[in-house]
């Protein structure tokens, strides 16, 4: 049995969550949040609490329950805290700054980066060399993150560029002067 699809999801309260079919949908104080779990996944609502089954110990179904379950809690999370992101800018001369809701980065390049995030996804900066995602979809916030950090990923020699706050970048040494 998985330990993680096993254990029941609670409803927090100010959480309003209902199964329609494969689909829950969850409504809280930061929005509203929908997730389709497979077919073949059992989901059960009752005492403020929904669980997710698996129908047989076979290998595929044994690979759902965990991940339907987590799906489920993360649209829960969303809806009650939400989530974020801090990535970190370094590097001289390296900053963000907000233009309306626009992110404008110089990172190195000629010309300044105009990053516009989907309508669900907060951005703000805290100084001029920390950017925080913030949204209620765990996955959309990860991939906006993912995207902010691929416009220029640290370099291994003296790790400028975008990294995501506390990550450990591992320095190469340059050449040696013979």
């Amino acid at each position: 049995m998985s330990r993680i699809g096993k254990t029941p999801i609670p409803i927090p309260a100010g959480v309003t969550a209902k199964i329609e079919g494969q689909t829950v949908v969850a409504k809280g104080p930061k929005g509203e949040l929908s997730v389709c779990i497979h077919p073949e996944m059992k989901l059960k609502l009752e005492d403020g609490k929904i669980s997710v089954e698996r129908p047989s110990n076979a290998k595929m179904h044994r690979s759902l329950h965990g991940l339907s379950r987590t799906l489920v809690a993360n649209v829960i999370d969303g809806v009650t805290k939400g989530f974020e992101k801090k990535l970190e800018i370094i590097g001289v001369g390296y900053r963000a700054e907000l233009k309306g809701k626009n992110l404008m980065l110089t990172i190195g390049f000629s010309h300044p980066i105009l990053f516009t995030p989907p309508e669900e996804i907060k951005i703000t900066t805290e100084g001029n060399n920390i950017v925080v995602v913030q949204g209620i979809h765990k996955e959309l916030v990860g991939q906006v993150a993912a995207k902010l950090r691929s416009l220029k990923p640290p370099e291994p020699y003296k790790g400028k560029g975008i990294r995501y706050l506390g990550e450990f970048v591992r320095k190469k040494a340059g050449k040696t002067a013979a």
